[in-house]
């Protein structure tokens, strides 16, 4: 690939995020080594806000696309990275404030070790904490039970408790896992493009979690990379409206099991998983509103 093109695409699906988006944006350095980094931002709102004026004005050499209606975060995704060329591709969340240390890093791992498939750095809360769904393992019924009881928070160095986020293992470290979050996905994108990229039947949930499993079976590697970090304003979305949105994220999450474990369609098995995460997503929610919370997620 010639010096001269992009290193880096990075596509960005806003819903309703012009009060996240300038830090966001802004946060993108607009080169790495000398070579250029593309930015596409897809709107799933009507642009009411006036995002894509906006965009324009303050940011004249991104790119603005408003399909003129919801896609969902796959197909706009999708949509996204058809419009890059860049060397390594970045799925970024509007709510996110990036760095180029951290780009930097992920890019270059990328580049050297051709096995990656996709990579994460840590992902820090607004209150400097960890989200912990940018390192997961694939759960079992046991993590969900261990999750949605309280014992993985309870007993978050014990394996035993917390495999589902892997908390006994270094926050600052580096190793494999089996998935990270949507809010930042980055990989080659030739690779992306030869699995696919996002399957679009997911239309909000789920879909990170299906990538992830499907690029593991394409024979690559899922890297969390805990030695930088970035900032991940977290939550927002699922706090405007907690019933539906808790809903829709337990469901996707069930409808990626169903997908991937039960490839022969088996009534058992389907019944096994919707029973699993009904109950999951049951706990869950009246755990949290009983600690006055409005965040509940698998992840």
């Amino acid at each position: 690939m010639a010096e001269t093109s992009s290193i880096l695409g990075i596509v960005i699906v806003a819903y309703k995020s012009r009060n996240e988006l300038p830090g966001c944006l802004g946060s993108i350095p607009s080169t790495l080594h000398d070579r250029a980094i593309e930015v596409v931002v897809v709107d799933n709102s009507l642009d009411a806000d006036g995002t894509g004026a906006w965009m324009r004005s303050e940011h004249p050499s991104m790119t603005y696309i408003n399909p003129g209606e919801n896609l969902g975060f796959g197909r706009a995704n999708n949509l996204g990275a058809s419009r890059v060329r860049g060397e390594c591709l970045l799925y970024l969340n509007p709510d996110t404030v990036c760095n180029a240390q951290a780009l930097e890093h992920c890019v270059e791992r990328i580049r050297l070790e051709r096995d990656i498939g996709l990579i994460s750095p840590r992902l820090e809360l607004a209150d400097g904490s960890m989200d912990l769904a940018c390192r997961r393992s694939i759960p079992t019924m046991w993590d969900g039970f261990c999750r949605a009881t309280g014992l993985a928070a309870a007993f978050p160095d014990r394996k035993l408790f917390a495999g589902y986020n892997l908390t006994y293992l270094p926050k600052e470290g580096t190793y494999d896992v089996a998935a990270i979050n949507g809010a930042f996905m980055m990989g080659r994108r030739e690779v992306l493009e030869k699995i696919g990229g996002f399957d679009e039947s997911f239309f909000m949930y789920g879909d990170d979690l299906d990538l992830c499993i499907r690029v593991r079976k394409a024979g690559y590697r899922i890297v969390y990379d805990g030695r930088h970090s970035i900032v991940h304003l977290k939550g927002l979305s699922v706090g405007k409206d907690f019933d539906r949105m808790s809903e829709a994220i337990f469901d996707a999450n069930r409808d990626v099991y169903l997908k991937h474990f039960n490839p022969k369609g088996s009534r058992w098995v389907e019944w096994k998983y919707r029973l699993a995460f009904g109950a999951w997503k049951r706990i869950s929610r009246l755990r949290a509103r009983l600690r006055g919370s409005r965040r509940v997620r698998p992840a």
